[in-house]
């Protein structure tokens, strides 16, 4: 990207009708010699942080519901793009219009039943899509070659996300259970398996066992077409908001839960249980 002159640099910075290149060069200005010293001295390796949690914060306003803060959390996620094709353009690797360029020439390879010679004969379920066909094909293409079907499962995802990941590779073979019923029999045998380190006091076993507990879950959800990510974020708020609710009642008699019982807590625990499903 070229940098404006400082004038037309400042009347686009402050046309709040322009679009993305407004934010461009106000992204060019923070990290210019005279810009935010902050920004100034950011970092890929500084900023990938911030783009995943902006990433998660956009789960979370669509789990909530709320059109809103999704529209201002997309914000957010699009400037960590514009961030790091900044920084990017400032090595002289490439810019935000190669990076706008190559998704939508992915997104035409990839939708050959929409854009391509067999748009004529649309496919007719979600399922039909064969993802992992036309990526192969594209790595076939650059000559690329994986030595495992495993490869390319980014180490960075969380836990729950990238077993399921990795399961779904491996089912691409044939290694894979055909049933849940088979998974949940598996659950069983790695539960008896925890129990019986506990009870063994080993603790760097206990935590193998545990992991192979959570890696069979998520393989589970898979089988259920259940995202585990999901599933455990909505419980989450289910407990926080039952135990506030706990909160609630034990502040409406003028306690507290540190004041409360287990007993006591259990009883409450119950009652807004039971309010919710009334």
């Amino acid at each position: 990207m070229t940098t404006l002159p400082r004038a037309a640099s400042d009347a686009l910075v402050f046309d709040r009708e322009a679009g993305i290149e407004r934010l461009l060069e106000i992204m060019v200005r923070l990290r210019a010699p005279d810009g935010c010293p902050w920004d100034r001295v950011q970092t890929f390796e500084s900023i990938a942080p911030y783009t995943i949690e902006e990433a998660c914060e956009v789960a979370e306003a669509i789990a909530e519901g709320d059109l809103p803060a999704l529209r201002d959390e997309l914000g957010d996620l699009l400037l960590q793009v514009v961030y790091h094709a900044r920084m990017a353009e400032e090595a002289g690797a490439f810019g935000f219009a190669d990076v706008v360029r190559a998704i939508a020439d992915k997104m035409l390879r990839r939708h050959p039943h929409v854009f391509g010679p067999d748009r004529g004969a649309p496919l007719a379920r979600p399922e039909d899509v064969d993802w992992e066909g036309m990526k192969a094909a594209e790595r076939a293409a650059k000559g690329e070659r994986r030595a495992s079907v495993l490869d390319g499962v980014p180490v960075t995802l969380s836990g729950l996300t990238r077993a399921l990941k990795l399961t779904r590779r491996a089912a691409t073979v044939g290694f894979d259970w055909t049933d849940p019923q088979d998974v949940l029999a598996k659950l069983t045998e790695e539960t008896a398996e925890l129990v019986a380190e506990i009870e063994a006091g080993d603790a760097e076993k206990t935590e193998e066992e545990y992991g192979d507990l959570l890696f069979v879950f998520a393989n589970l959800a898979r089988h259920l077409k259940v995202d585990p990510e999901a599933a455990l974020r909505r419980a989450n708020a289910k407990f926080e908001r039952r135990f506030r609710g706990i909160e609630a009642l034990l502040a409406a008699e003028g306690g507290t839960p540190d004041e409360a019982t287990l007993a006591e807590m259990d009883a409450l625990w119950d009652r807004v249980k039971a309010a919710e499903k009334e």
